[in-house]
């Protein structure tokens, strides 16, 4: 097993191009002036950057680049608890370097204001972009990261197809932004919900609790789901993308 202090780089590395690559094309790209990527545009580069990345750093961390995904591989006995918290605070210091670059390159246009931006922050009522309530955010929230961790669980499996996880779960979470960037702006990760509302401060750090607890539930939820689904399937071919730092060596 890869080196905690390697691993803990790669998942910094991982998420500060998660917020970079997502949250960046929010704030840079999507309502630029007749050739905006608008909402599809946004969902496709989430999913690229878990794309790439899994790639890139999930044979050395796993590629987690989220809170959530953390604890639902760690409640899905695939992650071990002792790791977790380290992960947790690396993830959420990439993401916070992730928005400082964002925050960097958009006040370098004259008349930028993060608060009237919105900077991509994550928020219901007033803050969310279709004006959802607080309920239908959280259920948004818990329902969205729970499927995010489904697939996420399944595809990493040893008797899933070799290669393609990253695949898979890098158009999960397109899917995912594709149904609630509307609803909540889409977290389903409170590290990427911490980096932009440290920046907007007000309204988006009051509300971040709720992008904290619904990603938390519903990545628990998957958890055990996971392991009831997979209880009497045994894993019994090569790890793939995604899956050395997932499953501890003395399960495998």
């Amino acid at each position: 097993m890869m080196p905690l202090s390697k691993r803990l780089v790669a998942e910094f590395i991982g998420t500060l191009w998660l917020v970079l690559g997502g949250c960046g094309s929010a704030v840079l790209a999507a309502a630029f002036p007749n050739l905006g990527i608008g909402f599809h545009g946004v969902a496709l580069a989430f999913g690229l950057t878990v794309l790439t990345m899994a790639y890139a750093i999930g044979h050395v961390s796993g590629c987690h680049l989220n809170p959530a995904v953390s604890v639902g591989l760690w409640a899905g006995k695939r992650f071990p608890g002792s790791d977790l918290l380290p992960y947790i605070i690396a993830q959420v210091l990439g993401a916070i370097a992730g928005a400082f670059v964002i925050y960097l390159i958009a006040t370098g246009k004259a008349g930028f204001d993060v608060v009237q931006s919105g900077f991509a922050a994550n928020g219901y009522e007033a803050h969310s972009p279709g004006g959802y309530s607080l309920l239908a955010a959280l259920v948004c929230e818990i329902a969205m990261t729970y499927m995010f961790l489904i697939v996420i669980l399944g595809a990493t499996h040893g008797r899933a197809p070799v290669g393609f996880a990253g695949i898979a779960i890098g158009l999960a979470l397109t899917l995912i932004h594709l149904i609630s960037i509307p609803v909540t702006n889409t977290s389903v990760n409170p590290a990427r919900s911490t980096g932009p509302a440290l920046f907007v401060g007000g309204w988006a750090l009051s509300q971040l609790w709720l992008f904290w607890v619904a990603p938390i539930i519903g990545a628990l939820l998957a958890g055990w789901t996971h392991v009831w689904l997979s209880e009497e399937i045994p894993s019994t071919r090569a790890p793939i993308v995604g899956e050395p730092e997932l499953i501890p060596a003395k399960q495998r």
